[in-house]
């Protein structure tokens, strides 16, 4: 495949000096991860080096900035780079928005981290936190443009309300939402009032209706356990089975496809997921067992979640079937896992996970689908008007 057919991310468009120039010299950090490549696969701490940039600090979401920290809720510490020599400074623990002191002798903040799209994935909430910063200490903040693996056509799930804000949602946007990391940062900027110097630097190439393979892009894992695209794929709705005692597949090499507990039956859960709930996928019986997190070690009895067509899959819908019929098989083992979560001591992390407390009490209740998805998708089309003067694709 020719360069020219390939989508160039905004981080690609630094390093070959057609966006930029006025950044090269500026003091500059950089957010980023093991997914931060450019289209050679070498980090963006490496490639922006070699290509002028003048880089003093480094900066590290959920997992590291090097991505070595496997499960999820694993808190980094600040340390230096070995191989550039630069310290990092850890944005996931204690501290997830960047404080004066970082920030202290940058000009310039550059983020750089591959999204996926889902409002529970933090590192669009570290991207805002970063923001917020920027805003008070006065300091340019440049997003470098990458790909919505999830697409951009399609939106799923509620939006979130007020009362239920946390680390997996800190602003009013759907489940799924269709935005890349620059369109959201420019929403954020303008509706949401953060009033940071904003730059987004665009992608060339990309359409909202590409699936990963689309793109020419050399796939790298965001965080360990979204190990391909089609982790991606499932990922929106599948993640709400983390507010379960159900086992969404961490400790197995298919997160998030596999669902799952020593307690369920999976003939039984794979016929009682409606054929219209599960459009583009089948679902298949399987056992597996965890070797790590919920019932690590243990026998799980569940199903694997196969996509056969990613255009009409709609992973929360079917995520939501299965909730319903794991529930209803076995009501009194089946339990909603409950705080902490994400620094949030409080809420139900069903309920944050979700939106609000609409999917909790529905499932309790043995309400329908039709009632469980209430009125997600009039929301979807409300964000999706709104948010049309930000999109740059």
């Amino acid at each position: 495949m020719s360069d020219s057919s390939i989508v160039r991310t905004g981080l690609q468009r630094l390093v070959l000096g057609d966006a930029g120039d006025h950044l090269r010299n500026a003091r500059s950090g950089l957010i980023l991860h093991p997914a931060s490549v450019a289209l050679d696969l070498s980090l963006a701490v490496d490639a922006l080096r070699e290509s002028g940039f003048r880089l003093e600090a480094l900066f590290g979401p959920q997992h590291g900035a090097r991505g070595e920290k496997q499960d999820n809720m694993i808190e980094s510490d600040s340390y230096t780079d070995a191989r550039s020599g630069l310290p990092v400074h850890s944005l996931y623990g204690e501290v997830r928005k960047p404080t004066a002191v970082m920030l202290d002798g940058l000009e310039v903040l550059l983020f750089d981290l591959q999204d996926v799209g889902v409002r529970v994935y933090t590192f669009v909430w570290t991207m805002a936190l970063a923001m917020e910063a920027c805003a008070e200490a006065e300091v340019r903040f440049v997003v470098l443009d990458r790909p919505n693996p999830v697409g951009g056509s399609v939106l799923e799930g509620p939006v979130l309300r007020p009362g239920y804000e946390s680390f997996v949602g800190l602003h009013p946007i759907p489940l799924r939402h269709g935005l890349t990391a620059g369109e959201l940062a420019l929403w954020l900027n303008d509706v949401r009032g953060i009033g940071c110097e904003l730059e987004v630097i665009p992608m060339e190439g990309w359409r909202r209706d590409m699936l990963w393979e689309d793109t020419g892009l050399p796939y790298v894992l965001p965080s360990p356990n979204l190990p391909t695209p089609v982790s991606c794929d499932v990922y929106p709705g599948m993640v709400l089975i983390e507010g379960t005692n159900l086992s969404e597949g961490r400790g197995t090499t298919r997160p998030f496809e596999l669902v799952g507990a020593p307690y369920l039956d999976p003939e039984r859960l794979a016929q009682a997921v409606a054929p219209e709930h599960l459009l583009g996928a089948r679902l298949r019986p399987c056992w597996f067992e965890p070797t790590f997190q919920k019932h690590e070690g243990l026998l799980c009895g569940g199903v694997q979640l196969h996509v056969t067509d990613r255009a009409a899959f709609r992973p929360v819908t079917t995520a939501v079937a299965l909730l319903k019929a794991a529930k209803e098989q076995t009501p009194d083992a089946f339990s909603w896992r409950p705080p902490p979560y994400e620094y949030e001591e409080r809420l139900m992390p069903i309920d944050i996970l979700w939106g609000h407390d609409g999917l909790r009490k529905g499932l309790d209740a043995g309400v329908s689908m039709e009632e469980l998805l209430g009125d997600a998708e009039v929301e979807c089309a409300e964000f999706l008007a709104a948010t049309r003067p930000h999109r740059l694709y």
